[in-house]
C-alpha cells in the first residue's frame, strides 16, 4: 500500500520520512489509563510498518446540473417536417449546452458535433476506415470479387508487360502445336478408324495410341508454355499488388533462376494426377481382359469417376504450391507442404474461386476462338458441315486460322488463370499469417497497422 494515494495505515509516518512534530497540541489521554503509544485492545498487536503515503487530491467543486431543454431543444423536439428544423437534425438530440458539439446531440444526428458531425463520435462513422491499397488489392483479407478485379486490373494496369508474356508465349506454343499437327500428327487417321464399327482390335489399339500420342504431345507444348507464363505472370502480379510495375526483362530475371524447380514440380502434379487416374481405371481394364467388355466398362466408368474427384482433391490441395516455390524460393517438397497448409480448412473456398476463374476465362477464351473456328472451317475447303460433323480435314488453312483464335484466347486466359492463383497465394497468407503487414512496409505505406485497416469481406 506504500505510495498508494489515499490509502494509511495506522499510525504511518509523514511522507518524507521524518519524525511527526512534537509541538503540535497534546495527544488526549486515554480515560483508563493505557499508553497513547499502544494500539487499541482490538486492533492487533502486530501491526504493518509505517507507509509512505500521498494526501489525496482536493475533490473537483460540484458541477451545476445543465439548464432545462427548451421549447425546439432537447429530448422532446418532435422532428421537423422539413430541413433545418428542429429535431432529429436540428439543434439537440440531447442535451443543449453553448455551442455546436455540446451535448449528446449539438446540432444533431445529422448535424456537424453530433454523433455525426466533427468531434462527435465516430464523425460520419460509417465503419472502419479502408485498408490501404497501394496496388491492384486492399491489404486486408480478400473477398472473390476483389480477387477477380485484382487479376483483371493487373492485366488491365501493367498490360503491355503481362500481354506482352502471354502473347510471346501463346504465339511460340501454338507455332509449335501448329507444326506438331501438320507435319507429324494425323488426328483424323485416328479418328476415322474409332469410327469404324468393323475395324479390328489392332487397328483400334493403334489409333487409340496415336490419339494418346497426339493429345500428349499437345499438353506437354501447352505445360511448357503455361510454366513459363505462370512463372514470368506471379512475378508481376506480386508487385502489382505494392503498386510497382515491372518490365518483361525484370520479371525474366527474376522468375529464370526458379524454372527449372517450377517445372519439376507441375510434372509431379501432372504425373500424380494421372496415377491417380489410371489406378481408378484400372480394376476395370483388368475386369474387361478378362472377357467382360460390358463389366469393365462399368467398374473403369465407376473407378475413374472417383479417382476424378480424388484427383481434383489433392490438386486443389497442391495448387497454390506454385506461387509459394516463385516467391518465397522454396523447393518442391516444402512447396507442396506449404500450399497443404495454406489450403487446409479452405478447399472448398479455394477450389470455388479456381473453378469460376477457370469458367470464365474458358468462356471468354471460347467467344473468341469458336468464331475463328468456324471460318478456318469455311476456308478450309470441306465446309462447316464437315466441321461440326468430324468429317473435315485438319489442312494448313484451317490450323493457321484457328491457330490465330487460339493465340487471342491464350492471352486472355493465361493473365486471369495466373493472377488468380497468386492473389489466392496472397490472401491466405494475409488470412493466417499477417502477410499485410510486410506487404505494406515493403509498399511503403506509412503508419499502417496502428488501427483498424477495414473490415473482412464475406469469403
Amino acid at each position: 500500500m506504500n505510495d498508494t494515494p489515499g490509502w494509511a495505515s495506522p499510525g504511518s509516518a509523514p511522507s518524507d520520512g521524518q519524525e511527526p512534530d512534537r509541538t503540535g497540541p497534546a495527544q488526549p489521554t486515554d480515560p483508563h489509563g493505557t499508553d497513547p503509544a499502544d494500539p487499541p485492545s482490538k486492533w492487533s498487536k502486530e501491526q504493518p510498518p509505517p507507509g509512505r503515503w500521498t494526501a489525496p487530491a482536493p475533490k473537483a467543486p460540484p458541477q451545476a446540473p445543465p439548464p432545462p431543454p427548451q421549447p425546439g431543444q432537447g429530448w422532446g423536439a418532435p422532428p421537423s417536417a422539413g430541413p433545418g428544423g428542429p429535431g432529429y437534425g436540428a439543434p439537440g438530440y440531447g442535451v443543449p449546452g453553448p455551442g455546436p458539439g455540446a451535448g449528446y446531440g449539438g446540432p444533431g444526428y445529422g448535424g456537424p458535433g453530433g454523433y455525426a458531425g466533427p468531434g462527435g463520435w465516430g464523425g460520419n462513422w460509417g465503419g472502419p476506415p479502408p485498408a490501404a491499397k497501394p496496388g491492384v488489392i486492399p491489404l486486408r483479407p480478400l473477398g472473390v470479387g476483389e480477387i477477380l478485379d485484382g487479376a483483371v486490373s493487373t492485366m488491365r494496369t501493367y498490360w503491355r508487360t503481362v500481354l506482352g508474356i502471354s502473347l510471346t508465349v501463346a504465339v511460340v506454343t501454338e507455332v509449335i502445336v501448329v507444326l506438331l499437327r501438320g507435319l507429324v500428327l494425323d488426328d483424323r487417321a485416328g479418328s476415322d478408324v474409332l469410327d469404324d464399327p468393323s475395324a479390328t482390335a489392332g487397328e483400334l489399339g493403334r489409333a487409340f495410341g496415336d490419339l494418346m500420342l497426339s493429345s500428349g504431345a499437345v499438353a506437354l507444348v501447352s505445360m511448357i508454355g503455361t510454366v513459363f507464363a505462370t512463372a514470368l505472370l506471379t512475378s508481376v502480379t506480386s508487385r502489382a499488388v505494392l503498386g510497382k510495375p515491372v518490365t518483361t526483362a525484370e520479371a525474366w530475371r527474376d522468375a529464370r533462376p526458379r524454372l527449372p524447380k517450377l517445372f519439376g514440380l507441375v510434372f509431379l502434379l501432372m504425373l500424380t494426377g494421372a496415377a491417380i487416374l489410371a489406378v481408378g481405371v484400372l480394376p476395370g481394364v483388368l475386369v474387361a481382359v478378362a472377357g467382360s467388355a460390358a463389366g469393365g466398362a462399368a467398374l473403369g466408368l465407376i473407378g475413374g469417376f472417383g479417382a476424378s474427384l480424388v484427383a481434383i482433391w489433392v490438386l486443389v490441395r497442391f495448387s497454390l504450391a506454385s506461387p509459394a516455390l516463385m516467391l518465397e524460393k522454396q523447393g518442391v517438397r516444402k512447396s507442396l507442404k506449404r500450399s497443404v497448409k495454406l489450403v487446409h480448412g479452405s478447399w472448398w473456398r479455394i477450389f470455388g474461386i479456381q473453378l469460376l476463374a477457370t469458367v470464365i476465362a474458358n468462356v471468354v477464351a471460347s467467344i473468341i476462338v469458336i468464331p475463328f473456328a468456324l471460318v478456318a472451317a469455311a476456308l478450309s475447303g470441306d465446309g462447316i458441315g464437315a466441321f461440326v460433323n468430324g468429317t473435315g480435314g485438319l489442312g494448313w488453312t484451317f490450323l493457321v486460322v484457328s491457330g490465330v483464335g487460339a493465340v487471342i484466347g491464350s492471352m486472355l486466359t493465361l493473365p486471369i488463370n495466373a493472377g488468380v492463383t497468386v492473389l489466392l497465394y496472397i490472401d491466405q497468407r494475409i488470412r493466417r499469417e499477417a502477410l499485410d503487414l510486410d506487404l505494406a512496409r515493403a509498399a511503403g505505406v506509412q503508419g499502417y497497422g496502428a488501427g483498424t485497416t477495414g473490415a473482412m469481406p464475406g469469403s
